[in-house]
């Protein structure tokens, strides 16, 4: 669909509540293009999804009454309230970070603070980006399974559980009490195991630690590990329905989007330099004759974990966010509402 396409659409009446729910209208400050438009990776049969903010009005802010976003499912849309809005950016949540990068055309609008909002996105960088992005990526590599029985793709896919793990492993010292950074070692080896080629191994050593916490993170790693077991039927239904390729394109896309921010500091949503790869992914090139991810494609996505994994060691992003620079722009967006100045 091309844009001035899309900006018809828009104006038809399946969009009329961005201009008549009471949240919207004039409040609405961005308004931009998602999913496969954002990202270039959209077909001539791809949904058209659109994602944007709105300021709180006067009396949600003196009240407290504030509304978190508003959802048209019929029209994939959402809009999210400025202050829930920048909570998802403080945290780098990847689904609201692509909003900061899109092509400056992909922004169907965008008013005075919401270029400001633009022209500051950088002060939302973090290393919060390893562990937010990280986990959307564990979360679509568990997606897509792998039921061949070859032993080789048995001991590629346990480096992913135990990637995803490490992953999920970056919040336990800030959610649990403390431990030594040697005291829990996870690693592959030969396995034990009857039915396995390798196995993930731990080596524990914690003394006076909280039963509970070690509980907590124990059952964080475990549904990990129960999820690859359960995988094949989602797997068979992507499978059935097609989609296979796409949670495998996404994935990939996942570690593009989070190594540019890691290295470079930058949001690039739309992938114009590596959308060939991309769409190669999504159409099927990646898949064997029975519709399985193939070797070439877990090479692919150990190269990237790879350079995530460097540039985790490498960057020059700060440990967090810039919470003054941050709390000083919605001060003055919030003021600005309440007296009236906008």
């Amino acid at each position: 669909m091309k844009l001035h396409e899309i900006k018809q659409v828009l104006a038809g009446g399946a969009y009329d509540f961005l201009r008549t729910n009471p949240h919207l209208g004039k409040h609405i400050i961005l308004l931009g293009l998602s999913g496969s438009h954002g990202y270039g990776t959209d077909t001539d049969t791809s949904d058209l999804d659109i994602r944007g903010c709105a300021l709180l009005q006067k009396r949600e802010i003196l009240c407290g009454e504030s509304f978190e976003q508003v959802t048209d499912a019929a029209t994939d849309t959402t809009i999210y309230a400025f202050t829930k809005l920048i909570h998802l950016l403080t945290s780098c949540n990847p689904n609201t970070v692509e909003l900061l990068g899109l092509k400056p055309e992909h922004y169907l609008y965008v008013s005075d603070i919401g270029r400001v909002l633009l022209a500051n996105r950088k002060m939302f960088l973090s290393k919060k980006a390893i562990s937010s992005f990280g986990g959307y990526a564990a979360a679509q590599l568990r997606r897509l399974g792998n039921k061949s029985a070859r032993l080789t793709k048995q001991a590629v896919q346990e480096k992913h559980i135990l990637h995803n793990i490490e992953s999920a492993s970056e919040t336990f010292r800030s959610m649990y009490f403390h431990y030594p950074d040697d005291a829990i070692r996870l690693y592959i080896d030969d396995a034990v195991h009857p039915k396995l080629d390798k196995e993930i191994f731990m080596d524990i050593s914690l003394r006076h630690y909280p039963l509970r916490d070690y509980q907590a993170m124990w059952n964080r790693m475990a549904d990990i590990v129960r999820d690859y077991s359960r995988v094949g039927q989602r797997n068979q239904n992507a499978i059935s329905h097609n989609k296979l390729g796409k949670h495998m394109m996404h994935l990939v896309r996942l570690y593009m989007m989070c190594i540019d921010i890691l290295e470079k500091g930058e949001i690039i949503t739309y992938r114009a330099a590596e959308r060939d790869l991309l769409m190669d992914i999504r159409n099927g090139k990646f898949l064997d004759d029975n519709r399985q991810p193939t070797e070439a494609f877990f090479a692919l996505l150990e190269e990237y974990q790879a350079r995530m994994a460097y540039v985790q060691e490498n960057t020059d992003l700060p440990e967090e966010p810039a919470y003054a620079q941050i709390q000083d722009f919605v001060l003055d967006v919030q003021e600005r509402v309440v007296m009236g100045r906008i």
